[in-house]
């Protein structure tokens, strides 16, 4: 799509000096990407105009720098919404029940021999407390519904129009649930608030699933959690340093890790990659973006 309307300049990371003259960077007036977009990348840009982000969280781009530069930052919500609150459920039930356990008894021969064992977990009579109600949170708590299950949440506001009940604060949502689901962005604001002690409040029968970014969580806290039966078990789809997973959480039998999929599919994924092309060419033929963050 953008190749079509546009002199495209294709670079294989953000080391923009590395591979472009100063007579290119010159000409660049906009940017689609999916890396880390920070002042010295935006700097070497003087006549940017819009940096369009492929994924609805943006925190690696410095959004508020731009701001100062008068350069529009996009990113693509509301395309990913349903895969991503589809993958939450569909993580929540391999944890409960042990899915990912179940499937190696097949395939490494033990159910010719013996039964595999109950699950000691289950959903039921369980109350699911999400940890940021926006759009995908939304998502998942109308699943979460159809299950039969109660919901709760904390955000930093209550959501208008949802009925569910609120928590001012994420270890009083924590203290009066035991599936506990993050999908929060990163950024300071969220860095490593689901610790120790939220853990610890969430209960021995808890569940954790993070769909949301890694920096959320306090990682050695997690590994202990589960270590030590803190919590029962986690479903993750995220970690802070991706795709780098540590040792230690390989070790958990009671941790489930996926290759942050919460969006990939091919459809979801052209979708989001169409919404990209789209927010730089409304903006050159329009003089607007489609998306714009805050």
């Amino acid at each position: 799509m953008l190749r079509s309307q546009f002199n495209l300049i294709e670079i294989p990371d953000c080391d923009l000096e590395a591979h472009l003259t100063a007579q290119q960077r010159a000409a660049i007036r906009g940017v689609a990407c999916y890396t880390t977009i920070d002042q010295n990348f935006i700097d070497a840009l003087p006549n940017l105009e819009i940096v369009a982000n492929y994924g609805v969280g943006y925190e690696r781009v410095d959004a508020a720098y731009a701001r100062t530069r008068n350069v529009v930052v996009t990113n693509t919500p509301d395309v990913l919404n349903e895969e991503v609150a589809d993958l939450t459920l569909g993580l929540l039930i391999s944890v409960v029940r042990e899915i990912p356990k179940a499937t190696a008894f097949v395939r490494n021969g033990e159910w010719k021999t013996s039964s595999f064992p109950h699950s000691r977990l289950t959903l039921r009579n369980r109350t699911v407390g999400i940890y940021g109600m926006g759009r995908i949170g939304r998502c998942i708590a109308r699943r979460v519904e159809a299950f039969g299950l109660p919901v709760a949440y904390h955000s930093r506001r209550p959501a208008e129009g949802v009925d569910y009940a609120y928590f001012p604060t994420l270890l009083e949502l924590a203290s009066a649930v035991d599936v506990l689901i993050s999908i929060v962005p990163g950024g300071p604001a969220t860095e490593k608030t689901v610790n120790a002690e939220v853990l610890s409040a969430l209960g021995s029968e808890g569940v954790f699933i993070n769909v949301g970014r890694g920096s959320v969580v306090d990682e050695d806290a997690l590994i202990s959690a589960l270590r030590t039966g803190t919590i029962a078990a986690a479903g993750i789809d995220v970690i802070v340093d991706e795709p780098n997973v540590p040792e230690e959480m390989l070790a958990l039998d009671n941790l489930t890790v996926l290759p942050h999929i919460g969006s990939a599919s091919v459809s979801t994924r052209t979708a989001m990659a169409d919404l990209v092309a789209r927010n730089i060419i409304s903006w050159f033929q329009d003089g607007a973006a489609i998306t714009p963050v805050p």
